[in-house]
């Protein structure tokens, strides 16, 4: 079982950076992929990025170059820097830990609760 809570989420002008993050508990050794998902109105949630254990990265075409993942493993948590934020950007972003199946178990899915962030033009 895991736990996530995120963090960081606020007002912020277009043009200024912000940092999310994401700190997880419970069995945290067995989390293979870690990501942030966001969510608009109307809208259905998307993939923003995400970074395996294996410390490969994915990133959404719209963020890319604006926006970083990174994991910090001496905390079990992992950040979403977001830099030259646009209007865009408004969302609910939701922290996301993936582990994969085996044969004795289905894969799994956590998410946190959510936190806002709100770009003003």
């Amino acid at each position: 079982q895991v736990q996530l809570v995120e963090s960081g989420g606020g007002l912020v002008q277009a043009g200024r950076s912000l940092r999310l993050s994401c700190a997880a508990s419970g069995s945290t050794s067995s989390i293979d992929d870690m990501g942030w998902y966001r969510q608009s109105p109307g809208k259905q949630r998307e993939l923003v990025a995400s970074i395996s254990r294996g410390d490969t990265t994915n990133y959404a075409d719209s963020v890319k170059g604006r926006i970083t993942i990174a994991r910090d493993n001496t905390r079990n948590a992992w950040n979403l820097q977001m830099n030259s934020l646009k209007s865009e950007d408004t969302a609910v972003y939701y922290c996301h830990a993936r582990m994969d199946s085996a044969w004795w178990s289905a894969r799994r899915d956590y998410w946190g609760q959510g936190t806002q962030v709100t770009v003003s033009s």
